[in-house]
């Protein structure tokens, strides 16, 4: 098994202290799972704050401060790394995603994060939070899209992701906001840059039906799984859990339609929508 891979300390508070932690907890003579396990946390657990992918809360920061002997660095610190744009049920999957190598992605209602569009978030803010002013909206909608640039290299992530028809169908913003996120989707497929499935209403009853869901893979550390509901979410890193959703969307792609005839229908609908938008 290849050793952990070096972080270069100045590219993120996360990245710093995860450097930090590895030294420390070296210079102690400790094992990950060592010293997890007065944390009551496995040895991934340890393993991912090391590399940055999840973020240090304050309890395990105070602790590892007393464990480790290290005066109140990681107390300290770990101020500066909670600091997020997110809601704080998503802040910890947002972080974990901008270090993933493979992002496979079930929602049943909406076009994924990653995959949505100006017009389309905007939407979704402005139902989601009635009373905020334009302004906040535009911010929203400017994390979202910075966000989804995750998907500008040509080449990493690996993206792929299982559309329910439902969020085909569904017109949020209207028939301009629907082209432009369909078209976009489409787009993203032509150029091999997403792999794409789309869940028909055909398929009747599937394994996706008890909600969204996040599988996400890293070059030094083990599988994670997201699972989101009405804002609320859930992190989760036991390899029993992870697999068993894992095994989910697996079964949802051979439910799915083959990414060629996915990408015959989401044209064709998005050539509906366009039908329906008034003529100049």
């Amino acid at each position: 098994m290849p050793g952990p891979k070096d972080l270069d300390p100045s590219s993120s508070p996360r990245a710093m202290i995860g450097a930090e932690l590895r030294h420390a907890r070296e210079r102690k003579g400790l094992s990950q799972s060592e010293l997890g396990e007065p944390l009551f946390v496995s040895g991934s657990f340890i393993g991912q704050l090391e590399s940055g992918t999840r973020r240090m809360h304050r309890e395990y920061a105070v602790q590892l401060d007393e464990i480790l002997e290290t005066g109140d660095f990681f107390t300290r610190h770990c101020e500066t790394s909670a600091k997020s744009r997110y809601p704080d049920h998503f802040e910890e999957a947002a972080e974990a995603e901008a270090v993933t190598t493979a992002i496979r992605n079930y929602n049943p209602l909406l076009i994924p994060g990653l995959l949505q569009t100006p017009l389309y978030a905007a939407e979704l803010f402005r139902t989601y939070r009635p009373m905020v002013s334009d302004a906040e909206v535009e911010e929203l909608v400017a994390i979202r899209m910075q966000r989804a640039r995750l998907l500008d290299d040509p080449t990493k992530p690996l993206f792929m992701t299982v559309i329910d028809e439902a969020a085909l169908r569904r017109p949020v913003g209207g028939p301009a906001a629907m082209v432009e996120i369909l078209r976009h989707v489409a787009d993203l497929m032509r150029r091999r840059r997403i792999i794409a499935q789309v869940l028909p209403f055909a398929a009747g009853a599937h394994a996706g039906l008890g909600g969204a869901l996040k599988l996400m893979e890293f070059t030094d550390g083990p599988p994670l799984c997201f699972l989101e509901g009405l804002d609320t979410g859930k992190l989760v890193d036991d390899p029993a859990t992870v697999a068993r959703h894992a095994l989910t969307f697996t079964l949802l792609q051979t439910t799915a339609l083959a990414p060629t005839e996915s990408l015959a229908l989401i044209e064709s609908v998005a050539q509906d929508y366009e039908h329906e938008q008034p003529r100049p």
